[in-house]
């Protein structure tokens, strides 16, 4: 079974001869376990993608199914709780970290466990874990100002992590970081996939960024052109 399952999305913004067509036609599956790429410049409707698949923005046309639930067929499909599935299913990374300034490393990741109805205590075991796994046991109570910039992303990541999402759904999530540290979390995303079962799907427009992933797809003004596997990228005509 996919884990992300896309058919014939399409994101149209207004109507008649305002209307502008984000992203068109993209159909494509990922797999569990695997580290998948949108690359493209901005504004080619790599974000449209993937907020759609994000369960926040309604898709015009087309199919969407995440891990094996239909959530969109034409549209949402009736009845779905879509906060629940964003919360049980899906975990986000985005450009900025986001962190809550108030609140430590610990606090940060523990706060995503306890929306989900986890005790504190619980919340306070996953999130120690998390974070001694992603090396950052020693910063568990460093609130975001003392963190370096790799760090802080590593936090969000844990975050994005901790309620064992099916799906993680990253939004340039190196582009605040230098080449090394973007390097880094790149490599991270990888190992996670695997060793997680989880697909991870990032949107990104640093070609540098996309060594090693299982595959690439070249997104140009609103449409899938191309895709590459092994982790290589290359132009598509």
């Amino acid at each position: 079974m996919y884990a992300i399952e896309v058919e014939r999305l399409t994101k149209i913004y207004g109507k008649g001869e305002t209307a502008v067509t984000a992203i068109s036609d993209a159909t494509f599956q990922v797999r569990p376990g695997e580290l998948v790429a949108i690359l493209g410049p901005s504004g080619s409707g790599k974000t449209t993608l993937l907020t759609a698949i994000g369960l926040i923005n309604e898709p015009t046309h087309g199919k969407v199914v995440i891990d094996g639930a239909a959530v969109a067929d034409e549209g949402w499909l009736p009845g779905l709780d879509l906060k629940r599935l964003r919360r049980e299913k899906l975990g986000f990374i985005f450009q900025a970290h986001n962190l809550i300034p108030f609140l430590t490393a610990l606090e940060n990741v523990m706060i995503a466990l306890e929306i989900n109805r986890l005790t504190r205590r619980e919340a306070t075991e996953r999130a120690t874990e998390l974070l001694a796994s992603l090396n950052l046991g020693h910063r568990l109570h460093s609130y975001p100002t003392a963190l370096s910039g790799g760090e802080s992303q590593r936090v969000a990541i844990a975050r994005a992590l901790a309620n064992r999402p099916k799906v993680i759904l990253a939004d340039e999530p190196t582009a605040a970081l230098d080449t090394e540290n973007g390097r880094n979390v790149m490599a991270l995303l990888k190992k996670l996939a695997v060793e997680n079962h989880s697909a991870i799907l990032v949107v990104t427009h640093d070609r540098r960024m996309v060594e090693g992933f299982d595959r690439i797809f070249r997104v140009s003004d609103g449409r899938i052109v191309g895709e590459d596997g092994n982790g290589i990228s290359r132009d598509f005509t």
